[in-house]
């Protein structure tokens, strides 16, 4: 592994980590390709959805929306395999059970929060929103009203359920860390910020709930710009200021 610190071994990387960024991309391929044939079959004589439009509608949305999938997780297959292979390799290691655990529930607890305080937000913009509607209705507010209950009890099932969910995954994670110029593999999990109007933002020492390493990046969608930070554990062998100094030069 060039100009890395080499604490883990490249044949071993390569046999314990899957590239869950390709099997996801074939397999949205495959489920295009699927939506692509289904698309002719309402034109065809032989077949009974000759005739069903609506069916040639629907699949050329899934194909539109699956190949665009296929394409952004080929990508990142290609980026992750670029390293787990070490060319874009700046350090790698590997979390012990113990410290595994540690970053699993401090990640729990974070996320936990973050999804409660997200919940209340949404909870009350939509008790607003709706309120109005059904205040005003002089029909319908029976339906209104189940719209409001079930967009509260989807967004509660989701914002309760995500961060027992992840607990899970890392807990049964790798435990492999490794960190490149514009990539990052932890524990199972592939992050990149190489994306237009996308960079990493900050980059900083931790001390507590465990040594660590901070990375905040940021990216941009419709939604404007978004930040995902990720705080991992370090091994005591690995100089994280040195790891610091690569990634922000």
């Amino acid at each position: 592994m060039r100009n890395s610190q080499q604490t883990i071994d490249k044949q071993s990387v390569r046999r314990r980590i899957k590239n869950r960024q390709s099997q996801t991309a074939k397999i949205a391929g495959l489920i295009s390709l699927i939506a692509f044939i289904t698309m002719f079959a309402p034109f065809l004589s032989w077949n009974k959805l000759q005739g069903n439009y609506a069916v040639a509608f629907l699949s050329s949305f899934v194909f539109i929306s699956a190949a665009i999938v296929a394409l952004m997780f080929r990508s990142r297959g290609k980026k992750q395999d670029k390293l787990i292979s070490g060319e874009t390799l700046i350090v790698g290691w590997v979390m012990d059970n113990a410290t595994r655990k540690t970053y699993a529930n401090h990640l729990f607890v974070n996320k936990k929060a973050k999804n409660i305080g997200l919940f209340i937000l949404i909870a009350l913009l939509s008790a607003l929103i709706f309120g109005v509607f059904i205040f005003f209705m002089d029909e319908g507010k029976l339906l209104m009203l189940l719209f409001f209950v079930g967009i509260v009890v989807l967004t509660g099932l989701f914002a309760f359920f995500m961060p027992y969910y992840y607990r899970y995954k890392n807990l049964r994670g790798d435990g492999y860390v490794l960190i490149g110029k514009k990539y990052a593999y932890v524990n199972g999990f592939f992050h990149n910020w190489d994306f237009p109007l996308s960079g990493l933002d900050k980059v900083k020492i931790m001390n507590k709930p465990f040594r660590g390493l901070y990375l905040r990046y940021y990216y941009y969608t419709r939604t404007l710009r978004n930040e995902e930070v990720i705080e991992i554990p370090v091994n005591e062998n690995i100089d994280i200021e040195k790891i610091v100094e690569k990634l922000i030069t």
